[in-house]
């Protein structure tokens, strides 16, 4: 053997060493079928917690699949999750959103954010990828025409609305006040109250701004303290709400808080410390379950825990579930071409943890529920279910 032939022997072997090293390290042997999904959320920055919380649902979901043994098209198969940081910015969202299609993942769960979701859902639509936000509201999101988008929590046209009536009459608002961080979540869902509030006949007396990045609201809540509110909304996440019930308890502005699934958190309590108070702070989460799914939801939660390591913060059972109906449609199209999974996705009808999952025309859920909650004691606590 020459020294160049010899060297190519030894490239070559070393290559096919890598090759087998990778099916092992991947838990599949050569004939098995490997699946990537991808997700997204912000891992890093203010609201890191949340799309933590979002990864682990994806996680345990992956880990599920592949233990019970998938087959599709006659092949197991072995899924992996490819999980991208969009840090809640639209920007690195859509570069995030590129470089999973890059990846070639077969579907994407995520973005966790409507400002990251938006943006993103024309490059997944472009590339024919299906793509399932479990935590995105704003409505803009199902109204593109993207045959692509789907989600599995209820927009904000429902939960703003609600809200607002909830405002009106059941806290008896008569002087209701606004703030949102103009982002896509926040300014759509402060939008949809206000118009909750006018439908129930109240008056909101002021709307003020900040941004999703901001940690000083003297000067605006001095605004609003003039105008003496009863109740103070604010559209955005926790990361802000949680400082801003803090500043309002240093203006001595006694109103009750509220606000829409960004702050209706168990991160709130930490958040906004004393300032949450008793049967102060109203919320509204996007799902919810009734009947025999408050067993399933309770059994999930005490799962997630042993196996995650942590308590369920707010939206990774609906990732959970989000995994679990794109491989549903998989299932039903045998195949993991998302040109050939994606119609049977359309028409899906899956038992989820949250509740049955299938989608109207637009991607959005049928019959999406939502759950009102108040804190009390340093206890978020459930008042009803509404759907």
């Amino acid at each position: 053997m020459t020294a160049t032939s010899k060297k190519a022997f030894v490239a070559k072997k070393a290559l096919l060493s890598t090759a087998a090293a990778a099916v092992i390290l991947a838990g599949c042997s050569p004939k098995d079928s490997s699946v990537k999904i991808g997700h997204v959320a912000p891992m890093t920055g203010s609201i890191a917690h949340l799309g933590k919380d979002n990864e682990a649902g994806a996680k345990l979901a992956i880990a599920d699949l592949n233990k019970a043994d998938v087959k599709i098209d006659g092949k197991k198969v072995v899924f992996s999750l490819i999980s991208e940081d969009d840090g809640a910015d639209p920007k690195q969202g859509t570069a995030a959103a590129q470089k999973l299609v890059d990846a070639k993942v077969v579907g994407v769960v995520g973005h966790l954010n409507s400002g990251t979701t938006i943006p993103a859902s024309k490059i997944y639509s472009d590339a024919g990828i299906p793509q399932i936000s479990p935590s995105s509201t704003n409505p803009k999101y199902t109204q593109q025409g993207f045959k692509t988008a789907f989600r599995v929590v209820a927009n904000d046209a429902t939960l703003g609305g609600v809200l607002g009536k909830y405002a009106v009459n059941e806290l008896k608002g008569k002087s209701i006040a606004v703030i949102d961080d103009r982002t896509a979540y926040g300014q759509g869902v402060a939008d949809e109250f206000v118009k909750g509030v006018e439908a129930a006949g109240g008056k909101v007396v002021d709307r003020q701004f900040t941004t999703d990045k901001a940690t000083d609201f003297m000067s605006i809540l001095t605004a609003i303290r003039a105008k003496k509110p009863d109740i103070l909304f604010y559209g955005g996440m926790d990361a802000v709400g949680g400082p801003m019930l803090r500043q309002m308890d240093q203006l001595k502005i006694n109103a009750k808080f509220m606000g829409g699934d960004g702050v209706c958190t168990s991160e709130m309590i930490k958040l906004a410390d004393k300032a949450l108070g008793n049967n102060r702070v109203f919320c509204a989460e996007a799902g919810g379950v009734v009947g025999p799914y408050e067993k399933k939801m309770a059994d999930f939660r005490e799962r997630f825990k042993k196996e995650m390591g942590a308590e369920v913060n707010l939206y990774s059972p609906y990732v959970y579930d989000a995994v679990m109906v794109m491989v549903e449609a998989m299932k039903k199209a045998n195949s993991t071409d998302p040109k050939k999974y994606l119609p049977e996705l359309a028409k899906v009808q899956h038992d989820g943890i949250t509740g049955p999952i299938s989608f109207d025309d637009k991607g959005d859920i049928k019959g999406g529920t939502l759950t009102l909650f108040t804190y009390k004691d340093g206890k978020r606590e459930a008042l009803k279910v509404i759907q």
